[in-house]
This record gives structure tokens, sequence and C-alpha cells, in this order.
């Protein structure tokens, strides 16, 4: 899935998800392989949600790639396509190289004043990864 629209004033899934989709992503993630009506009773713990709204979202989720349709029996379960994990390294770094792709330097820059501020084990992970890329090392 390519980023469509990136919502920088939101935080986590929401900065790619619409707010039922990330909660739908979110149930699968934690729950695995799951019916429509499975999605539904999860969220509904915490908000009211109709049936035919949470079916619409997770096949739009399928047609965007982001999910697996299964049929077994009379049911149709989803899945997931990247773990939670893999789609955030995706996305960020989808990301990354768009923002460097567009602004160079200035990019790169600010990545760095934005890790200056950060804890000490990211620039030591940083350092690191600065010697392999000198070293020929991916």
């Amino acid at each position: 899935m390519k980023i469509q629209n990136f919502k920088f004033n939101e935080s986590g899934l929401n900065r790619f998800f619409g707010p039922l989709e990330a909660k739908v992503m979110e149930t699968l993630w934690q729950g695995g392989e799951m019916t429509i009506k499975g999605v539904q009773k999860v969220i509904e713990q915490h908000k009211q949600v109709n049936f035919n709204t949470v079916m619409t979202v997770m096949n739009r989720l399928v047609e965007k790639g982001i999910l697996h349709k299964r049929i077994e029996g009379r049911s149709s379960l989803y899945t997931p396509i990247l773990s939670k994990e893999q789609f955030l390294e995706s996305k960020s770094k989808e990301l990354t190289s768009e923002l460097v792709g567009e602004f160079g330097l200035l990019a790169v820059s600010h990545m760095l004043d934005a890790v200056e501020e950060a804890d000490d084990e990211l620039i030591s992970l940083l350092e690191q990864k600065i010697k392999k890329l000198k070293a020929g090392e991916s």
C-alpha cells in the first residue's frame, strides 16, 4: 500500500488509516485471523459499531492490499498481509524515502536534529548504521 494520505496531525496507526480502519487492523494484529463478526465484537467492547460498516471497511482493506480474505465454508476469514511491525517498518521506510527524495539534505538535517533530541541508544544505533554504510554493508 503506497502512502496516500499521511496525516501529520494524527498519531500511531491513525496517520495511515481512518479511525475504524485503525481499530480493525489493531484488532486483527492482536487477535489473528477473524471473521467480520469477531472483529465487530472486539471493537464494540469500546464503541458501538454497525456490522455492515465493519464489513465495508474490512473489504476495502482487502482491496487496498492490507488484508487477506479467505473463505471457509460460509465464513470469510480476514488476516493482515503484514505484521504490525512489518507494516510500520514499510511505511516509515517509504515516508523517509519520500521526504529525502523531495527535500534531500534538508530532510536529513531535520531528522538528525530529531535524533539529537532523542535518547542515547538511538544515537548509538545511528552511529552503527553509518559505520556499516561506510564499510559498504547494508
